[in-house]
């Protein structure tokens, strides 16, 4: 099957939001959705996800899912937004729990903080699927970049996150809480190992030297002869040491302060204090 993906590109966090729907029905489902966010004076805005809700109503898409390939650390997630105006579940890997675990205890959230991934509408597993209309979606678990990141398989498109980017800039890094590049190279072998012919949908691109457009999707094939990081046989030894020392060179992500906060509680923002406004922590050299 070959559904229909249509990007929107955001270029204020290098995000890709897709809409995937079925190829001869209405239901879609969005997948890594954005909400933006200013840091400087601590407003949202949704503009970004307004676009998507004005595609899919123009469209007389019918949403069914908004799912999160994984807790990002560089944006704001608009799903409960969404869902607010379009309905659908929220979904993102069982091993969110592990993620809220992990980052409940670096913020010092209190009890009130669930860490059993309740904030979710459904919880994904390894080999588990879900219907889009008559489109049915795999789920494969692929940690590495973090203990909670899945690729969604639907027919002939896979939605890998931040597993892979383009081939000409490789894969994502494995520094954080819970990351591990030996587990991501063995996640992306898996990847790879989907026909050639399958679409690859990345989740971020950052324009590698050399190239003058944004671009977000590419093939197995293309990955496994070309991706600067884990083509050509790449040696599972090799991309240990080249991801281990190019992490230890990069900086932090902008907004993982904020997103991971507002993330592991599926795009909610924090309980408002006895003002009416939500705040956020800075954990000062927590990360």
């Amino acid at each position: 099957m070959h559904p229909d993906v249509h990007a929107f590109f955001d270029e204020a966090t290098n995000t890709i939001t897709y809409v995937l729907h079925e190829p001869n029905g209405r239901a879609c489902a969005v997948i890594d959705s954005v909400l933006d966010f200013d840091y400087s004076s601590g407003r949202t805005d949704t503009r970004s996800a307004d676009a998507v809700i004005a595609f899919i109503r123009a469209q007389q898409l019918d949403l069914q899912w908004v799912l999160e390939t994984h807790v990002h650390a560089d944006h704001l997630s608009a799903a409960p937004y969404l869902q607010e105006a379009l309905g659908g579940q929220i979904g993102i890997g069982d091993q969110i729990t592990v993620v809220q675990e992990t980052f409940g205890k670096i913020f010092n959230e209190g009890t009130r903080f669930a860490r059993d991934g309740s904030q979710f509408d459904r919880l994904f597993r390894e080999g588990d699927s879900l219907m889009v209309g008559q489109l049915r979606v795999d789920v494969m678990h692929t940690p590495g970049h973090t203990p909670a990141c899945l690729t969604y398989v639907a027919g002939d498109a896979a939605f890998v996150g931040d597993s892979l980017f383009m081939p000409d800039f490789g894969t994502a890094r494995c520094d954080f809480p819970g990351g591990s590049a030996e587990v991501m190279f063995d996640s992306v072998q898996r990847i790879l190992a989907l026909p050639d012919d399958t679409r690859i949908f990345v989740g971020h691109d950052y324009k590698a030297p050399g190239r003058d457009k944004f671009a977000w999707e590419s093939t197995v094939g293309a990955q496994k002869a070309l991706n600067v990081h884990v083509g050509a046989g790449r040696s599972r030894a090799d991309f240990v040491a080249l991801r281990e020392t190019r992490d230890a060179t990069l900086p932090m992500p902008k907004l993982i302060i904020p997103s991971l906060q507002i993330n592991m509680r599926a795009g909610q923002m924090p309980e408002p204090e006895d003002n009416g406004l939500s705040y956020l922590k800075v954990p000062l050299n927590g990360l």
